[in-house]
Order: C-alpha cells, then structure tokens, then sequence
C-alpha cells in the first residue's frame, strides 16, 4: 500500500486501505464477479463481499436472504468459490449474514463452518482472510472452525459507556478488528480500538469529506461503493 505522512515530522504510516463494498458497486450490480474485477482494476486494496446458503446447500455471494434453490438465483449470482477467485489478489473481508429475523438464518452456524472448510481449503495464505457478522456467535464459531483466520465484528456502533468492555472483549477473544458504521464513529472510538489491539474498518463511506477525515483519524480500512474515488482522495 502507499504511505502517507500526517505532517512535518510526525513518522509515516500506511493509508488507509480501500475496501469495495460488494464490489466496484457504483459501476457494476453489487456482489457479481464483473463488480469485482473492476474493485481490482481499479486499484482497490480489498473487497467486502456478503455469503449465505441457498436453498440447495451452495455458498453463493448474495446481499438478500437466499431461500431458493441455486438454479433460480441467476447467472449473476458466484458461488463464493468464483467470487473469490475474481477477487484476486486483493484481500477478502467475507461477511456472513446470519440475521435471527430473517428467513435463511442459520441457528447452528453452520454456514461459518462451511465458511471456514473453504477458506481452509484454498492453496492461499489465511492472511487474505478476514471474516465478519453482525452476529458475534457467527464469528465465534468461525474462529473455532478455522483459528487461523481473521475475524471481525460488525456493528452500528457502541455506547461510550459500554466501548471499554466491548473492546477489551473482542481483543481478549482473539479478533482482529472492529467494523463500525460510519456514522457512529468517532475519532476516540478509533483511538480506544486501535490502544486495543484492534483494526479500524469503517463502513460504507462514499463521501469524500468524510474520507478524508477517517484517513486523517488513522482508520486501518474505508469500505465504499466507489473505490476509484476514495483512492484518488488517498493518494
């Protein structure tokens, strides 16, 4: 990654890394190989990317709930085998959806360990790897499956007065970052995660002010709709 200075005298750090939001997602439909291979043309350090079950029992790259069989989905639907393949050689934040309210959620976790078997599987370092739920026993089951890979929780945001303790929680139990919603995050919500051992992934920011500001805050990582125009910004 390129390197950036904060300012006379202060010691370089790298910038920020540009996550593609299911995707190049402005320019092509989101969660599809074609989204994916424009992130990586782009430039685009990384891609987020959404996994559930079909009907069927296939791993298949979808945002919605995923009810039916895999015939049905469509041809612009991967198979997290394909989407990961078109992702290559940027590194892959894996989020499982795994809501209770929705229809195809998986009480047992079953997806994660099947997550887990297939990122295990792949002739690739475990380091391109990072994997995220809303669901903190979604990625607690991860890490039991497969304890070489990263892990990450999603969330809005946390109270002030609950941060400590979450934060201590999460580091304590092994993950490796924190992924807040951008408009839940402030400067010292950076700085508490990072004085924990935690990366900083914040999503979905397409605003460039609000990227520049992030970047300055010293988050690890800014998932966005438009890649193209937060690397420009970054650079």
């Amino acid at each position: 990654m390129d390197d950036r200075t904060s300012g006379p005298g202060e010691p370089r750090r790298p910038r920020s890394s540009v996550i593609a939001h299911r995707g190049a997602s402005r320019a092509a439909p989101e969660n599809t190989v074609l989204a994916f291979r424009r992130a990586r043309d782009m430039g685009a350090d990384a891609v987020e990317l959404d996994v559930r079950r079909c009907a069927t029992g296939e791993l298949v790259v979808r945002h919605d709930p995923c009810v039916v069989p895999r015939a049905e989905l469509g041809p612009d639907v991967p198979s997290l085998t394909d989407a990961l393949d078109a992702c290559a050689p940027m590194w892959v934040n894996v989020e499982i959806k795994n809501d209770p309210s929705e229809p195809d959620f998986d009480l047992a976790d079953g997806v994660a360990r099947e997550v887990a078997a297939l990122l295990v599987a792949r002739p690739e370092p475990r380091s391109r790897w990072l994997v995220s739920s809303f669901r903190r026993e979604t990625t607690d089951a991860m890490r039991r499956h497969a304890p070489g890979i990263r892990v990450a929780w999603l969330c809005v945001g946390i109270p002030d007065a609950d941060r400590d303790a979450t934060l201590a929680s999460l580091a304590r139990d092994g993950y490796a970052a924190l992924h807040p919603w951008v408009g839940a995050v402030t400067r010292e919500l950076v700085d508490a995660c990072h004085a924990h051992g935690l990366a900083v992934n914040v999503w979905t920011c397409d605003d460039p002010a609000r990227t520049t500001e992030l970047a300055a805050w010293g988050v690890d990582g800014i998932c966005t709709n438009v890649p193209d125009v937060a690397l420009a910004l970054l650079r």
